[in-house]
C-alpha cells in the first residue's frame, strides 16, 4: 500500500467531489469571488466527474482490482462528508483545501 497514492486518491476524491458542489449556483455564490464569472461554473461538474475518473486510477494504484473501487468509494464518502462538515464553518479553507493538500503531497512525494 502507497502512502502517497492514498493521499492523491483522497486528494482527487475532495477536489472532485468540490467540483460537484461548485456547480451547484448556491455553492458557487458562497464559496467563489463575485468576480469570477459565473460561465465557469458550468465547467465545474465535468471537471469534477474528470477529477474523481482520477481518484479511481490513484485508488488503484493502492489497492488491488475490485478492492480499488471499495476504497474509492470510501474515499468520495469520507471527502464528501468533510466537504459537508467545511462548507458553512470555514467556506475559504473549503476552496484551498485541495492546493494546500497538493502541495503537502508534492512535497511528501519529492522527499
Amino acid at each position: 500500500m502507497s502512502g502517497s497514492a492514498l493521499l492523491a486518491s483522497l486528494l482527487l476524491a475532495y477536489t472532485g467531489m468540490l467540483g460537484f458542489c461548485l456547480g451547484k449556483e448556491k455553492h458557487w455564490k458562497q464559496l467563489v469571488s463575485p468576480r469570477v464569472p459565473a460561465r465557469l461554473r458550468l465547467l465545474c461538474i465535468p471537471a469534477g466527474a474528470l477529477v474523481l475518473g482520477l481518484a479511481l486510477y490513484a485508488a488503484n494504484h493502492v489497492w488491488p482490482g475490485g478492492m480499488a473501487w471499495v476504497g474509492w468509494f470510501g474515499a468520495i464518502s469520507l471527502t464528501g462528508f468533510a466537504l459537508l462538515l467545511l462548507i458553512p464553518y470555514v467556506p475559504r479553507v473549503t476552496t484551498a483545501l485541495p492546493l494546500a493538500g497538493g502541495l503537502i503531497w508534492a512535497i511528501g512525494a519529492l522527499l
